[in-house]
């Protein structure tokens, strides 16, 4: 996520090496070194982990709306209890940002 936080804040950067220890460096195409703002790329990587945290909560949101979709069909009748279930799967994402601390509601 490191090296995706510095090629989008570098568009110069057209290598980029990431060492053991976690740290990373950045090379221009005359494989000159690119002088990094650390600060930068640190809230460049934050940023993009929560995105990625709130598209894999997604996924799995959809997931599960999806195990309920044939109840939405036209010719099926979903039960409140179902309707409130799926809203709160849909809301979801109002109060959870990730998969770690989500607490899914009850499916009736």
């Amino acid at each position: 996520m490191k090296a995706q936080a510095v090629i989008e804040l570098y568009s110069t950067a057209k290598k980029i090496v990431t060492q053991d220890d976690g740290t990373v460096a950045a090379y221009d195409e005359n494989n000159n070194p690119i002088s990094l703002n650390l600060t930068s790329v640190a809230a460049k990587e934050a940023e993009l982990q929560a995105a990625e945290d709130l598209r894999l909560l997604r996924v799995e949101r959809n997931n599960r709306l999806a195990e309920t979709d044939y109840l939405a069909l036209s010719d099926q009748t979903m039960s409140s209890d179902m309707t409130t279930y799926r809203q709160a799967l849909r809301d979801i994402t109002d109060n959870y940002s990730n998969l770690d601390d989500v607490v899914w509601p009850e499916k009736p």
